[in-house]
């Protein structure tokens, strides 16, 4: 039987920061939130990406945004923040925002947008849904990150084994998340190095 994404949460925020922090890569994310990783020597900053059109400034602080959308398909997104020298980032700012369940953007409320803060160990997490395809692009999360007194970092976070993957011009396979089945939705995993 799957562990339910509460759990697997439960996991990632309870486990030592040093058994779950990114490969060596630093772009590539790590498998499920229990398995212990190589040393992180020699990390490469996140790719950025496009803002794109949908952006909008002054998002609410919040983790869950799946009462926006109470049919959308469950996930749980998670990760780090850390430097090029492998250091959690306590209190580095993640921005989310991404399409509904039918692939649009709430450019007038703040429906499927938010941020929030890294805690005390570099960790983040938001509770949302799947985004639906829409016309040109693969399915995706655009993301904002900011460590104190860094550059901000935009970028997209993208599925592995999407179909679209390989049309989307903006894809990058080094955004790709590890996403992992739980018996109640999604959990998907990303650490990002600014």
């Amino acid at each position: 039987m799957l562990p339910s994404r509460r759990s697997v949460l439960h996991a990632f925020l309870s486990a030592p920061a040093a058994s779950l922090l990114a490969s060596a890569s630093g772009a590539q994310p790590v498998p499920a939130p229990l398995t212990r990783t190589p040393a992180c020597d020699g990390l490469e900053p996140t790719p950025p990406a496009t803002e794109g059109p949908f952006y909008k400034p002054g998002t609410p602080e919040r983790r869950s945004f799946a009462e926006d959308v109470p049919g959308g398909e469950p996930i749980t997104l998670a990760g780090f923040v850390l430097d090029e020298q492998c250091r959690p980032q306590a209190g580095a700012l993640v921005e989310l925002w991404h399409a509904d369940d039918e692939g649009r953007y709430d450019n007038a409320g703040y429906r499927l947008r938010g941020h929030q803060f890294t805690d005390e160990g570099g960790r983040w997490w938001f509770s949302t849904i799947v985004p639906a395809l829409y016309t040109g692009r693969t399915r995706h999360y655009h993301v904002k990150v900011q460590r104190r007194g860094g550059d901000v970092l935009t970028t997209q976070l993208y599925f592995p084994g999407e179909a679209r993957n390989a049309r989307d011009r903006l894809f990058d396979e080094r955004l790709l998340m590890r996403v992992e089945e739980t018996a109640d939705g999604k959990f998907a995993r990303y650490d990002f190095v600014v």
